[in-house]
């Protein structure tokens, strides 16, 4: 029988990073963290290889099975090197017609694959599907890791991605509840204020949740939001969210994690650790210290400010997910084939949003690439191999050629507060625009900085800056190849 304060470091996931666990003295804290009792760890960066060895060894010292979460919303090769870099999940959206019942079977082979690669890795909790209906163009932190702004089209995707993952054995996560995507600020950097009423969000941004619990997902992520028209607290700490909304009213019975508690939006409210326990959160993610989290939590218990029953309701029910834990290791992931879906998935995500594809670019060198974004940040080694004449938008003087393409490179990161593009930049690109006798603009990432460029003779979004959607939209140039993309969002143009 665990004492109290083992039960209470049940309900604990602590960051791990991959980097540093061939460093000593990392993996001997580590080491302890796990005899103390800890839940699970999640796990950022690393080598497959280094990352699924010292999984195994945590696994085999811990009298009960560990909580091994990861953020592979773009597969395992997000976090792993040596792992599969998948698409977005709005390109994903882009490349897959729910309605064409050939490419249901491709969707399902690719979940499957993202499935394969977290068992051989270790992971028995991937931190997808993103379940958020990006109803805000401006949102700085879900954007393309969402599906679509449409909350059918989520709600469709993500039971594909639940049911996939769960029939593999894993706690598939669906976030954040109760939607994060009707918001222009990052939870990372400040608490995001959602100005809509219960009925409003159970019209769109609940409905992929509602579907989620209909699918059996076996937890829920709560999001850092504040919603003024259901409680004062913010999400993550309320009660009437947690308990009476997702638990009582949907019906959820799962797991329900908080968001991870080292971001700043809760930074204003003391006790949160208490807070999380009492709005009804089964597990702790990501706290900042993980030994004094769980001391808060045990002088919250001693001191009245937690009742033994919230800690144990909790730990009951973790405990229930892990008596059903299977052991991982037991595959072997073609990861040659894995790479293959990818790159075809990023190719047949790349969209024409707007003009015609019937001029050939088979002569790339002798355009013009005018490129935005923190090249510091982005490989744009693809870019510079296909167009030699390369320049960094703040150093561009002109004058055109015939053509010049404009590539828009926007991340998705938190703590970045932006998936934008400067208003300086806008200007500048309208100039060129202007002056050219040919142009086009390619989104590497979000699709929505095109709806300021309408102008141009072609605009295409490739939901993605990594090397792989570059590799891809320059293919559907040199052999004239079809764009098979659809555009997931509406986009309005200015």
């Amino acid at each position: 029988m665990l004492d109290l304060s083992h039960k209470i470091c049940q309900l604990i996931i602590n960051r791990l990073d991959g980097d540093n666990i061939n460093d000593l003295s990392y993996r001997e804290k580590t080491y302890d963290l796990v005899r103390k009792g800890i839940g699970g760890f999640i796990i950022f960066g690393g080598n497959r290889d280094e990352v699924k060895e010292f999984i195994h060894s945590l696994q085999s010292i811990s009298d009960i099975p560990l909580f091994i979460a990861s953020d592979i919303e773009r597969g395992s090769g997000q976090q792993f090197k040596g792992a599969t870099h998948f698409p977005s999940l709005m390109a994903i959206a882009a490349a897959i017609n729910q309605h064409e019942s050939s490419h249901v079977p491709i969707l399902e082979h690719y979940i499957t694959s993202v499935a394969e690669e977290a068992i051989d890795i270790g992971i028995n909790m991937p931190l997808i599907p993103v379940l958020d209906v990006n109803l805000n163009p401006d949102n700085p932190i879900i954007c393309t890791r969402s599906f679509s702004d449409n909350p059918q089209t989520v709600s469709w995707f993500g039971r594909k991605y639940i049911e996939i993952l769960q029939d593999a054995g894993l706690i598939s996560c669906a976030k954040h509840f109760p939607g994060h995507g009707d918001t222009a600020i990052d939870s990372h950097i400040s608490l995001p204020v959602i100005s809509k009423s219960e009925e409003e969000l159970m019209r769109s941004d609940l409905i992929p949740f509602k579907e989620a619990i209909r699918s059996g997902v076996g937890s829920i992520m709560m999001g850092h939001l504040s919603i003024p028209s259901i409680d004062s607290l913010p999400a993550t700490l309320s009660n009437k969210i947690v308990t009476d909304l997702l638990r009582n009213q949907l019906g959820y019975t799962g797991l329900v994690m908080t968001d991870a508690l080292n971001m700043s939006a809760l930074i204003e409210f003391e006790n949160v650790p208490a807070k999380c326990i009492n709005a009804g959160n089964d597990i702790i993610l990501h706290p900042t210290d993980p030994i004094k989290t769980a001391d808060e939590l045990k002088h919250a218990v001693d001191t009245g400010l937690v009742k033994e029953n919230k800690i144990e309701t909790a730990f009951k029910r973790v405990m229930q997910y892990k008596s059903d834990l299977k052991t991982f290791g037991q595959v072997n992931p073609d990861y040659e084939e894995h790479n293959n879906i990818a790159e075809n998935l990023f190719s047949t995500s790349i969209t024409l949003v707007s003009g015609k594809s019937d001029q050939p670019m088979t002569d790339l060198s002798k355009a013009d690439l005018i490129y935005t974004g923190d090249d510091s940040k982005i490989d744009i080694s693809v870019l510079k191999e296909h167009m030699p004449h390369a320049v960094h938008i703040s150093q561009y003087t002109g004058p055109l050629s015939d053509k010049v393409i404009i590539a828009l490179f926007t991340t998705v990161a938190a703590w970045q507060g932006s998936s934008g593009i400067s208003e300086d930049d806008q200007k500048k690109i309208k100039q060129i625009i202007n002056k050219a006798q040919n142009s086009i603009v390619i989104a590497f990432g979000s699709p929505y900085v095109l709806r300021y460029f309408k102008k141009a003779e072609m605009l295409i979004a490739a939901y993605d800056s990594s090397i792989y959607a570059q590799k891809a939209v320059f293919e559907c140039f040199k052999n004239n190849k079809a764009f098979q993309g659809s555009l997931p969002v509406k986009i309005n143009f200015f």
